[in-house]
């Protein structure tokens, strides 16, 4: 009798520890970043990318190529408190060869995969998105187009749908919308095709599940309570603290925002274009407040007329071998084993 009470207790704990470590939680971390014109050296015909070519204005070599990759390896690494990002997307970057050289040159360890489609940019400076492929499982990737009105091509948003090790879906869209160029006010238009280009995927995904999980990460070239985002895309000015958050689209930047920080100093003044996105789906997901502009003190000139800025690779033509002109950024989650 005292063997088979024994047995029973003993399997009724064996079975609850094996529920909890089910139930396990483990904290991904999903990254963003703008690597400032991230070509290979060699011509490809079909762009316009003389510029950076041996012997192009900005004398691009293999030697400033593989300084380059080494030096956003080191940023890349640094995310996350040191552990590196589990998902991250990239702006201007020129084709997938480029990442793949980064990502088992100099992040081998990381176990990333590369999900990227070519933009009819003529610059071909596209977005791309790295994966950890031990932890998700790439089911599609989609190119989403922009039509701008005056019918000049731009760059794609990137569709990569991934299956974590819980079997969950995840839809990260990835994006770089049209720049300022000719002023914010003038440029604005562009970026509410882009919102609406957006906004129109998001709305198909969500009438088929109002909980689907979406993140949306990317170079914005808008601010949070800019029109594109706040009201075209709906993307809402969320905080932790708030009460009552009714946005399907929840901008978690804005926190830092509202603090004044942001990822690219533009005439001294802090601009925050790099910005994390969520839908109402991943909101008890998302570890609130872990949205993280990553600026050591490695990355920030020190001194010059731009000194507090972002060290970038270039300044003009002048090769600086710095980092990026914008800072990374990263937000984390809490998903199940």
């Amino acid at each position: 009798m005292r063997s088979i009470v024994f047995f029973v207790i003993f399997s009724l704990a064996f079975g609850l520890v094996n529920n909890l470590y089910a139930a396990k939680p483990d904290t991904i971390a999903v990254a963003f970043y703008n690597v400032e014109n991230l070509y290979d050296v060699f011509n490809d015909p079909k762009k316009n990318d003389e510029e950076f070519l041996p012997e192009g204005k900005k004398k691009w070599t293999l030697e400033r190529f593989n300084e380059k990759e080494l030096n956003l390896s080191k940023v890349i690494r640094g995310l996350n408190d040191g552990k590196g990002p589990d998902i991250i997307g990239f702006a201007e970057v020129e084709n997938k060869g480029v990442l793949e050289t980064l990502s088992k040159k100099y992040l081998f360890d990381l176990r990333f995969d590369v999900a990227h489609i070519e933009s009819p940019d003529d610059r071909g400076i596209d977005v791309a998105l790295l994966y950890n492929k031990t932890k998700f499982k790439k089911l599609a990737v989609y190119g989403d187009s922009v039509a701008l009105p005056d019918k000049y091509p731009t760059r794609l948003i990137l569709h990569v749908v991934l299956k974590s090790k819980d079997k969950d879906t995840l839809h990260v869209f990835v994006n770089h919308w049209p720049s300022r160029r000719n002023g914010q006010d003038k440029s604005e238009i562009n970026r509410v095709a882009a919102a609406s280009a957006l906004r129109k995927q998001t709305d198909i995904l969500l009438a088929k599940n109002p909980l689907a999980k979406i993140v949306i990460i990317g170079d914005f070239n808008d601010e949070p309570e800019n029109i594109s985002i706040k009201d075209t895309l709906g993307a809402g000015l969320y905080t932790c603290d708030s009460v009552r958050q009714v946005n399907v689209l929840r901008n978690v930047s804005w926190e830092r925002k509202s603090k004044g920080e942001g990822s690219l100093k533009y005439r001294d003044n802090w601009n925050l274009l790099d910005q994390i996105i969520i839908s109402k789906g991943l909101n008890k997901n998302y570890i609130c407040g872990s949205y993280t502009i990553f600026r050591p003190d490695y990355l920030i000139q020190k001194d010059g007329k731009y000194a507090g800025s972002p060290f970038p690779t270039y300044g003009g033509d002048k090769h600086l071998g710095g980092y990026s002109d914008h800072l990374a950024v990263f937000a984390k989650f809490v998903i199940n084993r």
